[in-house]
């Protein structure tokens, strides 16, 4: 089983972290810095980065793009936002999941997968606010993108916070006390988090995340793209009919440090976040389209 590496996951979440002033919308050549560290390893590793470019209330921002197997016509999408709601360093949110994609990204590289469909890694500008819900997200601006050049998409799949875990009884949180009934109330799991229209795409990625056993993985489809399933940039996807998902450590339903400045790279369990990207690099190689 390939196994992803504790240091990269690191030396990544620290990089972004250390960024000031921080990664929000405001700070442009901050957000500038982040784009060039993920251009960089993007490149280290084989790939030639490419840059999408949009306006947003006068300034340019971008997404950085890295394929591989660009010769392949069916294309699964991995992505992660680089910005940061307001002034912090955004560790979980979002700077475990940019490392998660560079170090998926490098584990494709360097493993050189036999797949019948290409992968392209994408880091997000602007899925935070004032631009959340809108049409100038990053996410937005690649998923319209790929509908309009006709690309076949086998799905999207959305690192969202992986770094935070507890294994203290009680210290996960749930919408409803019917869902509390259906799943464990210690946060020591990644979840699986999608749609019923994109049932059959978030079991197939779920069962093979559990067949790497690397770290316990839960599932849930809500019923359709309301608040709690929409909160990241899959939303985009799904606006396409494309199939979609997020793995995600449940966001503000278990961090205390959701939005706040102690969301801080200390508070990162990254052995568990190691656990999560051999998991998904796991499903990642073995999707059948």
């Amino acid at each position: 089983m390939i196994k992803a590496r504790r240091e990269r996951l690191y030396k990544d979440v620290e990089f972004l972290c250390n960024i000031r002033p921080y990664r929000n919308y405001k700070n442009l050549d901050s957000l500038d810095k982040a784009c060039s560290y993920i251009s960089g390893e993007f490149a280290s590793h084989g790939y030639t980065p490419v840059e999408q470019k949009w306006e947003a209330e006068g300034n340019e921002y971008k997404n950085i793009i890295a394929s591989y197997r660009e010769e392949k016509e069916k294309r699964l999408i991995i992505g992660a936002h680089y910005d940061v709601a307001g002034d912090q360093e955004g560790a979980d949110d979002n700077a475990s999941a940019v490392a998660g994609l560079l170090e998926t990204a490098r584990l494709i590289s360097e493993n050189r997968p036999e797949l019948d469909y290409g992968i392209d890694f994408v880091a997000y500008n602007l899925e935070e606010a004032p631009f959340f819900t809108t049409e100038k997200m990053g996410s937005f601006i690649h998923a319209k993108s790929l509908y309009e050049s006709g690309v076949n998409v086998l799905g999207m799949i959305c690192y969202e916070m992986i770094g935070y875990f507890s294994d203290n009884p009680g210290s996960q949180k749930f919408p409803s006390e019917e869902v509390a009934k259906l799943y464990p109330d210690t946060g020591n799991y990644i979840v699986v988090i999608g749609i019923e229209k994109c049932r059959e795409f978030n079991a197939l990625v779920h069962g093979l995340m559990l067949e790497s056993a690397e770290i316990a993985v839960e599932r849930i489809d809500f019923p359709d793209s309301n608040e709690l399933a929409a909160r990241s940039d899959q939303r985009n996807y799904w606006k396409f009919e494309y199939d979609a998902l997020m793995i995600n450590d449940t966001s503000f339903m278990r961090n205390p440090n959701y939005h706040l400045e102690s969301d801080t790279i200390d508070t990162l369990d990254f052995d568990k976040m190691t656990g999560v990207i051999s998991s998904c690099y796991h499903a990642i190689t073995n999707l059948d389209p």
